[in-house]
């Protein structure tokens, strides 16, 4: 239920550029009538707590939110150098984590941008699964706040963002890996390539698979378009939330099975 103080604040918010749109003399644009159109449709509060002033170029989250202790946590080092598994504590050489130490990762190091806390799987399902897409701004924010610094002039060749079975996306009705990677290809200058790397069947949710029956279930999941050759390029994987790695591993095996140099994964959370 959204606090009154929230409702009154939009309202008059939305008043205000409804009448500086309809002002006598002033310019009616398609811009101005999508904004009215939108904050019409989606007030300007905090989609998480319901109370506090958020707008959409923000995702719909207020400062409150974003800010409060345990929501989001920024993945800094110390982290394992393969996955980027965080690690609490002083480290005074390399460090790779046991759930890397006896795989074999097909990509050469993974980060992440914060650590999927409840907070962030929360927001993260509703926009995924609840098609309250417009979270968009504050999830995209997070990523391409950590990763574009990393990757811009780095001398990447492209992004592949982890595809989605067609079945899947046509029931989500988006693919929420592909909406990650196209901003940070905007924000980056690196060339976005959604189609080069294909699934070859539908694999089951992850999310309730062990991390033995992750690896097994996608397994040769992946495979690059026809045609396509990277010998000697570096490329980007990119994808929501990275547990075991099993999925983005498999994608960076397709790229480096067409000869791929070097593959690196971003993913906008961490789990731990």
């Amino acid at each position: 239920m959204l606090g009154r103080l929230g409702w009154v604040k939009s309202g008059v918010a939305r008043l205000k550029r409804l009448s500086l749109c309809r002002w006598p003399g002033s310019p009616w644009h398609p811009d101005c009538a999508t904004e009215v159109v939108w904050s019409l449709l989606y007030p300007d509060v905090c989609q998480v707590c319901g109370v506090r002033q958020a707008n959409r170029e923000e995702g719909y989250v207020c400062g409150a939110c974003r800010g409060k202790a345990g929501n989001l946590r920024r993945v800094r080092a110390p982290f394992c150098d393969r996955c980027g598994l965080p690690f609490a504590g002083a480290l005074s050489g390399p460090f790779r984590c046991s759930n890397c130490a006896d795989r074999e990762l097909h990509f050469d190091h993974a980060r992440a941008a914060v650590v999927a806390t409840p907070f962030l799987l929360d927001v993260l399902h509703r926009y995924k699964y609840g098609r309250q897409r417009w979270f968009a701004p504050f999830l995209v924010g997070l990523l391409v706040e950590a990763a574009a610094p990393a990757l811009t002039g780095a001398g990447w060749d492209g992004l592949v963002p982890v595809p989605l079975h067609p079945g899947r996306e046509a029931e989500r009705e988006f693919n929420q890996a592909l909406e990650l990677a196209a901003a940070l290809a905007q924000a980056t200058g690196i060339p976005l390539r959604p189609q080069w790397v294909q699934r070859r069947g539908r694999t089951r949710t992850q999310a309730l698979l062990t991390r033995e029956e992750r690896v097994k279930n996608v397994r040769g999941a992946f495979v690059l378009r026809e045609g396509c050759r990277l010998a000697g390029q570096r490329w980007v994987v990119v994808d929501d939330v990275l547990t075991t790695g099993a999925t983005t591993s498999e994608v960076a095996g397709a790229l480096k099975s067409a000869g791929a140099r070097e593959v690196c994964v971003w993913t906008l959370g961490r789990a731990v």
